[in-house]
């Protein structure tokens, strides 16, 4: 049909080449009674995101690019955010930080959820471990959607760091925080 996205079908090694920061889908993160259901709201930002990338991508169906990722964050307002990553093989911004970024700009300070998503039909793609540790350091608590065998599915940032110590500018790296794992 012309016109219509061909869905690509990538190798593991394929996957890691097109998508910034390594990032893999994941079959399975984090056993399933810790995940929960994505929710309505959920399910806009992920359509949020995939606008946002699909209208911004410089990458055909089969090509590599810059922009190739889109996330979207919703704030504690309801407002919604997104951002598309920077490829470079210096370690451009993913797409989550530079959402994160545009968020704080237009003056949304507290960050409930997360997602993002590939170009052309890619579907979620869960974080990077960047990605993870910052939004575990500034949105204690945000909510993360995640690919998984079962499909998109929903975890706290605490899920994806377990043992973690949380880092501020006030006082670097301290010590593990047992309150933020319970």
């Amino acid at each position: 049909m012309p016109g219509a996205l061909r869905r690509r079908t990538r190798t593991p090694a394929a996957l890691d080449r097109a998508a910034p920061c390594g990032i893999r889908r994941m079959a399975h993160m984090c056993p399933a009674a810790e995940l929960a259901l994505p929710t309505a709201d959920d399910l806009e930002l992920i359509e949020f995101a995939r606008e946002v990338i699909d209208a911004n991508t410089d990458a055909g169906p089969d090509e590599d690019g810059a922009h190739t990722m889109g996330a979207a964050v919703r704030a504690a307002d309801g407002r919604l955010f997104a951002g598309v990553n920077l490829f470079h093989f210096t370690g451009g911004p993913c797409a989550e930080l530079v959402a994160l970024g545009t968020a704080r700009a237009n003056g949304a300070r507290g960050i409930e959820t997360i997602v993002a998503v590939g170009n052309h039909g890619r579907g979620v793609v869960g974080p990077c471990g960047r990605d993870r540790q910052v939004l575990f350091d500034y949105h204690p608590g945000i909510r993360v959607l995640l690919p998984t065998a079962e499909g998109v599915r929903v975890a706290p940032i605490e899920t994806l760091m377990p043992f973690a110590a949380a880092w501020s500018m006030a006082d670097g790296v301290g010590q593990f925080d047992e309150q933020r794992f319970s």
